[in-house]
């Protein structure tokens, strides 16, 4: 029999993350979630820019998806949790793993014409490597349902950074539109 054996830290980790996915859920089932995002006018006039910031690097990243699909919608709460996609993605950095995680949004979107809530990660670090782990949920485009404001065309590099200050995850993101 084996048996696996984890740190204190680890299962301190694990807990904390799953109180923070509960979290997470428990605010959308119940519509109050204010996701900690805020759009940026002084940056760039041809695109849209952002940023988010959380406790964790996973509610980091579910308020950087949360500006990215209000970027395009005008009302994100009315995009219904029809279907769900599983997202899984690895990067050396994190700032970049964001940037493909908001990307695969962006694909799904064009591809599928998918409008996705992404509120349910899980971030892994090692070996040098991040590893998220997503579950997306959205609906088709429906013209007659989503009043839809700008087509985001991709995320750019443009002053991309994740950053961790006094405890805070932080980032600021610019969109192609």
């Amino acid at each position: 029999m084996i048996v696996k054996v984890q740190t204190l830290e680890v299962a301190f980790q694990e807990v904390y993350l799953q109180k923070t996915m509960l979290q997470l859920h428990i605010h959308h089932q119940h519509g109050i979630i204010n996701m900690p995002y805020r759009f940026l006018g002084d940056i760039t006039t041809a695109d849209v820019a952002f940023e988010a910031w959380g406790a964790t690097r996973e509610v980091l990243f579910a308020a950087s998806a949360a500006a990215l699909l209000r970027t395009m919608a005008a009302r994100p709460e009315e995009v219904q949790r029809r279907q769900e996609l599983a997202i899984s993605l690895e990067h050396e950095e994190l700032d970049l793993l964001l940037f493909d995680f908001l990307g695969e949004l962006v694909f799904y979107k064009d591809a599928r014409r998918l409008l996705l809530h992404a509120d349910e990660l899980r971030i892994n670090d090692a070996e040098g490597v991040f590893r998220l782990d997503a579950l997306a949920w959205g609906e088709k485009i429906d013209p007659q349902r989503h009043k839809l404001l700008v087509d985001v065309k991709a995320v750019t590099l443009h002053r991309l950074r994740v950053v961790c200050e006094n405890g805070t995850w932080k980032t600021t993101i610019v969109l192609d539109v």
